[in-house]
């Protein structure tokens, strides 16, 4: 498939990943219906399985689930002329869908920090603080499930609370308790 991509196409590109980046709460994946609505559908600038292997790629592969974004970028631009044009549309698309999201991020931080003394801002955050604990509890229960199978498997819950315990008492760094617990699974133990 060979495209002829003007400057106005590759500003459309970027604007187009620039407002997905802002709906794409949960992670840029859940953007991908409308990146295939335009991409494929829409501008015809991928095929299907360009598109379907730019997903399947990044998900199989090591580290963050965004880089289906960059190999459809790569895709367009190989489309339209070779590995330079590739390299150009990773670079647009990665910057259109990170540049607006860790913007965004950087400045209700920044913001958050500056008006921390605020009464309503305190509450926002100790009101988010047993939310976090309860989502990180959930994490913690469907990791721990997997080798939880039977109230007789006592090991598990007593090692979590114990784990628990020593996190919330002491300041201990994280660290040593992971190596602990590669150690105790090395073993057997757990």
């Amino acid at each position: 498939m060979m495209l002829e991509l003007q400057w106005s196409d590759w500003l459309a590109l970027f604007g187009h990943f620039m407002v997905l980046s802002l709906l794409s709460v949960g992670g840029a994946i859940t953007t991908a219906p409308d990146m295939h609505r335009y991409l494929v559908d829409g501008q015809h600038w991928l095929t299907d399985p360009q598109f379907n292997a730019s997903v399947a790629i990044a998900q199989a592969a090591p580290g963050p689930n965004v880089l289906f974004v960059a190999l459809m970028g790569w895709h367009v631009g190989l489309n339209a002329g070779g590995p330079m044009l590739g390299l150009f549309g990773v670079f647009v698309t990665m910057l259109g869908i990170m540049l607006p999201s860790t913007t965004l991020t950087y400045l209700a931080a920044s913001w958050g920090h500056r008006n921390r003394n605020l009464r309503w801002v305190r509450a926002f955050k100790q009101g988010m603080a047993p939310i976090v604990i309860a989502l990180l509890i959930a994490t913690g229960w469907i990791l721990a499930s997997a080798n939880f199978r039977s109230l007789s498997d006592w090991q598990v819950p007593l090692l979590a609370a114990v784990t628990a315990a020593i996190v919330w008492r002491t300041r201990l760094h994280l660290l040593w308790l992971l190596g602990a617990g590669a150690l105790l699974g090395w073993f057997g133990l757990v």
